[in-house]
C-alpha cells in the first residue's frame, strides 16, 4: 500500500463501493464516513499528515498536524513500548523532552529518560490508554531510571516501570524514590512553556514535603489518579498557534494544601454512589471525526510521508512540507479557522481543581 495515502481515504473508497451499490449520494457517503469513530480512524494511522505543525484543538479532543517522531534511542533517552507506534508529537514537545533529557543527565544525576506514549502520528483519540494525548502536547515519561545500556525491542515492550509508592499504600516508597526524581520533576515543572505535570498523590506529598530548592514551579506540579509509574508533561499550545485550547491556568500557590489534603481521604477513591434514578442511562457515544474541529478531517486526508526518516526533528520540515502543498488537493482557508472548545474537561464534583 502506498504510505502517503491516507487511511480516511481508504475508507472512503471502501465505503463509497457499498454505497453506490444502495444508490447513496456523495454527500451520505462523506457523511458516513465523518460518522465512524474517530480512534479507528487515528489509531490505524502510520505517518503522520505532511502539513506545517499544527496542534488543533483541546488535549483530549483533537488532532496533531505536521508531527514528528522521537527518535526510537538518543544519547539520553529510549523509547518504549513502540510497536504502540506513539512516540509522534508537535516539534515544540519534542524538543522539549530531548532537552529534559539532556539537562537532567548533566545536572540532576538521572542517567536519561525511558520516553512512554506521547501521541499517534496524527494525534486524536486512542484505541486505548489515553482520553488525552490527541494534539501532540502530551508525553509520559517513565520513573524508571534509562539502564546504561541499550534496550531490545522484547525488552521494551515487556518491561515495567517501576511503581513508586508502597504496596497498598497512597504514599512513596523511600526505599526506591531519590533525590533525583525530585530534581528531574522539578526541571521539568520549571521550564515555561510546562503548563502541568501530573503525578500520583504521594509523588506531590513527597515533594511537597522534602524538596528545600526553588519551589516556584510547585504549583505546575498537579496530583492525580494512577501516574506513580510515570509523570505526565503537558505543555501549552506554542505561541500564536491558531485553534489550539490550552487548560485554565493552575490554581495559584504551591498546590501543598488542603486540595492536596483531600488526596489522602476516603473520598477520591471511593466508589461513585449510583444515583436514584430509574431511566437506564443511554450508551456512551464514542467521539467521531465529525465531532472534532473541522481541521482534524483535513488532517486525515493529507498525504503522508514516504518514511519515518523524514519527520525526525533533524529533518528538513520546510522541504517536505513543501513537497506536500505541491501534491495535496488545494484546501479552503476556512478549514483552519480557530473552533470554540470547552474550557475545561467535565470533573466531578466536589473536588479541588487539577
Amino acid at each position: 500500500m502506498n504510505p502517503a495515502r491516507s487511511l480516511a481515504t481508504l475508507a472512503r473508497q471502501t465505503m463509497l463501493v457499498v454505497l453506490i451499490a444502495c444508490g447513496a449520494s456523495a454527500a451520505n457517503m462523506h457523511q458516513a464516513a465523518a460518522d465512524q469513530p474517530a480512534k479507528q480512524i487515528f489509531g490505524a494511522a502510520k505517518l503522520p499528515a505532511m502539513l506545517p505543525a499544527r496542534a488543533i484543538g483541546f488535549y483530549s479532543k483533537g488532532c496533531l498536524a505536521g508531527g514528528i517522531a522521537i527518535p526510537t534511542d538518543g544519547p539520553t533517552w529510549q523509547a518504549m513500548r513502540l510497536s504502540r507506534n506513539r512516540r509522534w508529537g508537535h516539534p515544540d514537545l519534542i524538543t522539549l523532552v530531548e532537552k529534559l533529557s539532556r539537562e537532567a543527565a548533566a545536572l540532576d544525576g538521572w542517567p536519561g529518560l525511558l520516553v512512554g506514549d506521547i501521541a499517534q502520528p496524527r494525534g486524536g483519540p486512542m484505541l486505548s490508554g489515553h482520553a488525552s494525548h490527541q494534539v501532540g502536547l502530551d508525553a509520559d515519561i517513565w520513573l524508571t531510571p534509562m539502564p546504561a545500556r541499550t534496550l531490545s525491542a522484547a525488552e521494551r515492550e515487556s518491561l515495567s516501570a517501576t511503581s513508586m509508592l508502597k504496596k497498598n499504600s497512597l504514599y512513596v516508597d523511600d526505599r526506591i524514590w531519590t533525590p533525583a526524581h525530585a530534581r528531574l520533576l522539578m526541571r521539568a515543572a520549571s521550564y515555561p512553556e510546562v503548563e502541568r505535570i501530573f503525578v500520583h498523590p504521594g509523588i506531590k506529598k513527597k515533594l511537597c514535603d522534602t524538596w528545600s530548592g526553588n519551589r516556584a514551579a510547585m504549583g505546575k506540579i498537579r496530583p492525580y489518579y494512577g501516574h506513580h509509574y510515570h509523570f505526565h508533561i503537558r505543555i501549552k499550545c506554542p505561541p500564536g498557534a491558531s485553534g489550539c485550547k490550552s487548560q485554565n491556568p493552575p490554581p495559584a500557590g504551591s498546590g501543598c494544601d488542603q486540595s492536596l489534603a483531600w488526596w489522602f481521604t476516603d473520598e477520591p477513591w471511593a466508589p461513585a454512589k449510583p444515583k436514584k434514578d430509574d431511566k437506564p442511562k443511554p450508551k456512551k457515544r464514542e467521539i467521531r471525526l465529525s465531532d472534532l474541529p473541522q481541521a482534524c478531517t483535513v488532517v486525515v486526508e493529507a498525504p503522508a510521508p514516504a518514511s519515518e526518516a523524514e519527520v525526525t526533528l533533524g529533518a528538513d520540515p520546510i522541504a517536505r512540507i513543501a513537497k506536500a502543498n505541491a501534491s495535496a488537493a488545494p484546501v479552503a482557508a476556512s478549514a483552519f479557522a480557530p473552533v470554540p472548545l470547552p474550557g475545561r474537561i467535565p470533573l466531578p464534583v466536589p473536588r479541588p481543581a487539577n
